[in-house]
């Protein structure tokens, strides 16, 4: 595959579901490919790059220009997988604000105004994610998913936004859990994936 060329998944017009910006109208570009292999994944469809069209960045951006909003999510799969250098120069120049969901396994390339860190259990993450994440979003499977979080919590940041998300299966079970955590805990906010709720992609 060329560098000007990427396997996309999917790309639609929505709003953030989960984490900081959570409410907020964005356009998503979802990259196909990741070898990270969570269990309880939600897009497994998006694991094999094979299955899905190779776009040309001009194609990509195209899609973008029509959106409203100038708030642009990369995610996946895992999009660290691949070099993003011309896709992010190509979106910093129709002036979109970037912002990338990432297992941190991978070194991160272009050019990214928001680092969304939400590291697996099922691959360790590149050291050099901590010093660069914006937002640490750790979603919470069992109970001692909460000691794991407070193990990447520590090596971030000072500024890196902490959020605690229940897994979708598991939501009603884990949900009373976390909020009596982060009322112990209060650097820790809650996350909910709201689209789910709603009913949007």
């Amino acid at each position: 595959m060329e560098l000007n060329q990427l396997p996309i998944m999917e790309q639609f017009y929505s709003v953030q579901g989960e984490g900081y910006f959570s409410g907020k109208p964005a356009y998503f570009i979802r990259i196909a490919g990741c070898d990270v292999g969570c269990s309880w994944c939600d897009v497994k469809e998006s694991w094999n790059a094979n299955e899905h069209k190779v776009l040309s960045i001009d194609e990509i951006t195209s899609f973008v220009s029509n959106a409203k909003s100038e708030f642009v999510v990369i995610t996946g799969g895992e999009p660290a997988m691949y070099n993003l250098d011309l896709l992010t120069a190509a979106l910093k120049k129709m002036n979109c604000f970037l912002a990338i969901e990432t297992s941190g396994v991978y070194e991160l390339s272009g050019t990214l105004d928001w680092i969304c860190f939400s590291p697996k259990k099922f691959k360790s993450p590149h050291e050099g994610i901590y010093s660069k994440a914006d937002e640490l979003k750790v979603i919470v499977f069992n109970k001692h998913d909460l000691l794991w979080a407070e193990e990447h919590a520590s090596k971030l940041n000072k500024n890196c936004k902490l959020y605690l998300q229940p897994e979708w299966s598991k939501h009603e079970k884990m949900l009373p859990i976390i909020l009596d955590y982060i009322k112990e805990n209060p650097k820790w906010t809650l996350s909910l994936q709201t689209h789910k709720f709603i009913n949007v992609p």
